[in-house]
């Protein structure tokens, strides 16, 4: 199924179905991150192994409030300013944060802190805010396989095993830089 509602599109997230869409840079996918049987369905499709685990995509800050409770007030700042002070032709920010107790494992993989991004690209926002929470967000492509920039490609890829949010990719030329909140290490530059 392919579609250009935003209310479709988070629907389907409800019923635990995978979802491909347009993000700054690339194509992602996405389902509900509480869903271990969605979330098994895209690293299935990804040919993805569980230990990497993936980012977290929200629409507002709310939605990610609790996980910036264990950073400073300097942290924090510097984390929010890298998401609502970007130019949307500059790479998004991706930040690993300390995980709280309602990350389940399988998002974290083997790791400790949780990839988080708080985005600005409208359908991205408007499809967290329709959810009414983070969804998963990892690019959209088998393993080893450029990540989709079209519709097209995506489709290429994944087929009618999955829906399609259409829309227009952000203006970024690459996906989100990673950093470690806590460390200020960069984990994909």
């Amino acid at each position: 199924m392919i579609t250009t509602s935003v209310a479709e599109a988070a629907e389907c997230l409800r019923q635990g179905q995978v979802l491909a869409y347009p993000t700054e840079a690339v194509w992602g996918l996405g389902c509900d991150p509480m869903n271990e049987q969605a979330f098994s369905e895209i690293l299935r499709l990804k040919q993805r192994p569980i230990e990497k685990g993936v980012i977290l995509l929200a629409g507002q800050i709310a939605q990610v409030e609790p996980l910036l409770a264990n950073l400073t007030a300097e942290m924090q700042q510097q984390v929010i300013a890298s998401w609502t002070d970007r130019n949307p032709t500059e790479r998004a920010t991706t930040w690993l944060l300390p995980a709280d107790d309602q990350i389940p494992s399988w998002i974290k993989g083997h790791h400790s802190k949780v990839a988080v991004r708080v985005t600005t690209h409208s359908l991205c926002v408007a499809l967290c805010n329709a959810f009414q929470g983070f969804i998963v967000s990892t690019s959209a492509n088998p393993a080893g396989l450029s990540p989709a920039r079209s519709l097209q490609q995506a489709t290429q890829y994944f087929g009618s095993e999955l829906h399609y949010l259409n829309g227009d990719l952000g203006l970024s030329q690459e996906p989100s830089r990673i950093l470690d909140a806590v460390s200020g290490e960069i984990i994909r530059a």
